[in-house]
């Protein structure tokens, strides 16, 4: 189905057309004064500065030449020149019933089908998710599926941190606690142990005391950190015995992660790493030479990226350290070289700190210097801001300390649970299970609802609150309207939107006709912050009409029926918006 917005212009183009005006003047929006019109055209406005005439004299004609059109029930000229238009409510009612008829409700397929990278969650292996990692899954997560919802082939990627000098800590810290292992003896011939020789628990506590041990100001530091390095570049080597042990951090951090974002609801089709990118680094340190691309500088091998256009200067991509070793940005690029091999895509998105913009930029610009990429490939970053306590810092346990991931989420379902007990109608278990449900809404919804680049504070009493623009109110909306279909029972096949009788009934209509929209201007913008709005949006005006009106106790059946299949609709939007968002909804609350 064609949005709401592109239906209004096809309408207006052969009035400006055949009043002598380009039909680009012909656009529709959505009008910022409700109380006046719904929608507004604001092309005389713009022709008449072209066509030198008053643009009310224009606006004239333009509703003169599609007075009696069925689409509009109000259509006239204002002052200075606006054109405001209402829509006829059978129009409106014929587009909803559409709606609720068709494959995704209507949604309207892209024009071209596209291969989209999404580069989102960078955890490092041996480490636990903390409250950092959680902005880059939820926010990568929702651009994913909108991708992939609106008809994409969509590919996510969670990018893990696996080769760097965190691997020789490791090894070295291992090798002081357990020295007898085979991988240290030089002498061993034979298969390395399948089984790990430490748990998750012990990988976890491993690392930091490694990282402390290699960051002391003394000789013994100093030592530690050397024998790390030399570790580090055995496993990149591929020394066997460093290798089986890298194997078993990987499976061991593997299951750990696995099970982290999936209790936040997030999933990856790809689980690569910077060990992935390695065996193509060679290749592109050599080609940026051959090109002339690459220099040396004070010893390392840059890239210059800067352009004219430029408001400021920027410094070179290092792609080669003085000491022969690869950087972030060298593995960046590697990767997008397996990438473009592999899977060929037509746009990156790489969903990353705010901090990290010179990185990206540098990468993106080498990518399309070097032809790694096309010039014209689509090259998104979208970089985020920090989730802050009240106190505008970094949220930080009581403490003072990191805030593990599996921490916050057991608060937040605690917190939930206890709200939900303070109302019981239902059992603890059914309510210990609701809280994890609206939980993860409150968590999500509270992170997602703002503007990705925009820092935000975490406030638990607000995210949690079943009022306000959260999560849990949009999970009451809908658990509202699943009842109220629940207790009618089953409609008549015949049952269908009829035109609204009330300004709170057609209000809701409008909403939901904005859905087409919202989700391709959300994707396209990589903004997952306008589909939350439209779910508050829309939710508010679920509950304006749900007071407004006594929808069960109707005695004219056609009417109730028209009614329930309204907001039935209504459901259906909301679950698939917030579907998109990565949100579930229980069925009581």
């Amino acid at each position: 189905m064609k949005k709401i917005l592109e239906l209004i212009a096809g309408e207006l183009k052969p009035a400006f057309t055949g009043c002598g005006y380009e039909e680009s003047y012909a656009k529709a929006n959505l009008s910022n004064r409700p109380d006046l019109c719904e929608y507004q055209c604001n092309g005389a406005m713009a022709a008449a500065k072209a066509y030198k005439k008053k643009p009310i004299e224009i606006a004239e004609e333009i509703v003169a030449a599609v007075s009696g059109n069925p689409m509009f029930a109000e259509i006239t000229a204002v002052m200075p020149g606006f054109i405001n238009i209402r829509l006829n409510g059978q129009w409106l009612a014929d587009y909803l019933n559409g709606m609720a008829g068709a494959e995704k409700l209507g949604l309207e397929k892209p024009e071209k089908i596209e291969t989209i990278i999404v580069d989102y969650g960078g955890a490092n292996v041996a480490k636990p998710l903390h409250v950092g990692h959680l902005r880059a899954a939820i926010i990568g997560e929702s651009v994913k599926r909108m991708g992939r919802f609106l008809g994409h082939h969509v590919i996510g990627d969670v990018h893990l941190g696996d080769w760097g000098l965190q691997m020789g800590l490791i090894i070295e810290e291992l090798r002081d606690r357990q020295p007898d292992l085979p991988y240290f003896d030089e002498n061993y011939q034979g298969e390395y142990p399948e089984e790990a020789p430490f748990t998750i628990g012990e990988l976890e506590e491993i690392y930091p005391a490694a990282s402390g041990k290699a960051k002391e100001d003394s000789e013994e530091g100093r030592a530690f950190k050397e024998r790390a390095q030399t570790a580090t570049l055995k496993l990149q080597s591929g020394y066997a015995p460093y290798r089986a042990i890298w194997r078993h951090i990987m499976n061991v951090s593997l299951a750990d992660l696995k099970k982290n974002y999936s209790s936040l609801n997030v999933e990856f089709d790809l689980w690569k790493g910077e060990s992935d990118a390695q065996p193509y680094i060679s290749g592109l340190i050599d080609s940026l030479i051959e090109k002339g691309l690459a220099y040396e500088s004070q010893g390392a091998l840059v890239v210059d990226i800067g352009e004219e256009t430029d408001a400021k200067e920027l410094p070179p991509c290092i792609v080669r350290k003085s000491d022969g070793a690869a950087l972030y940005a060298t593995s960046d690029l590697a990767t997008i070289v397996e990438r473009e091999k592999d899977y060929h895509p037509d746009r990156y998105i790489y969903v990353v700190d705010k901090r990290q913009d010179l990185h990206f930029t540098q990468v993106f610009r080498v990518a399309k210097k070097a032809g790694i990429v096309p010039a014209d490939r689509k090259m998104i970053f979208l970089g985020f801001g920090t989730m802050n306590g009240k106190d505008g810092k970094p949220y930080k346990t009581r403490e003072g300390g990191v805030m593990r991931l599996e921490r916050l989420i057991s608060e937040v379902d605690e917190a939930v649970y206890e709200r939900i007990m303070e109302n019981r109608t239902v059992s603890e278990e059914e309510a210990k299970e609701t809280a994890k449900i609206v939980g993860l809404s409150a968590l999500k919804y509270g992170d997602l609802s703002n503007q990705a680049a925009k820092d935000y504070v975490f406030d638990m009493d607000r995210f949690i609150s079943f009022e306000g623009n959260t999560g849990p109110y949009i999970l009451y909306t809908i658990v509202r309207i699943k009842s109220i279909l629940k207790k009618n029972g089953q409609m008549s096949p015949e049952a269908r939107i009829l035109p609204a009788v009330s300004e709170a009934e057609k209000s809701l209509g409008l909403e939901l006709a904005k859905y087409n929209e919202v989700l391709a201007v959300s994707f396209e913008e990589t903004a997952p912050h306008k589909i939350c709005q439209y779910v508050y949006d829309l939710s508010n005006a679920c509950n304006r009409f749900y007071h407004d009106t006594k929808i069960l106790t109707e005695e004219n059946k056609e009417q109730k029926e028209s009614w329930l299949s309204l907001i039935a609709l209504a459901e259906k939007v909301l679950e698939t918006c917030i579907d998109l968002l990565g949100i579930d909804a229980p069925e009581r609350m």
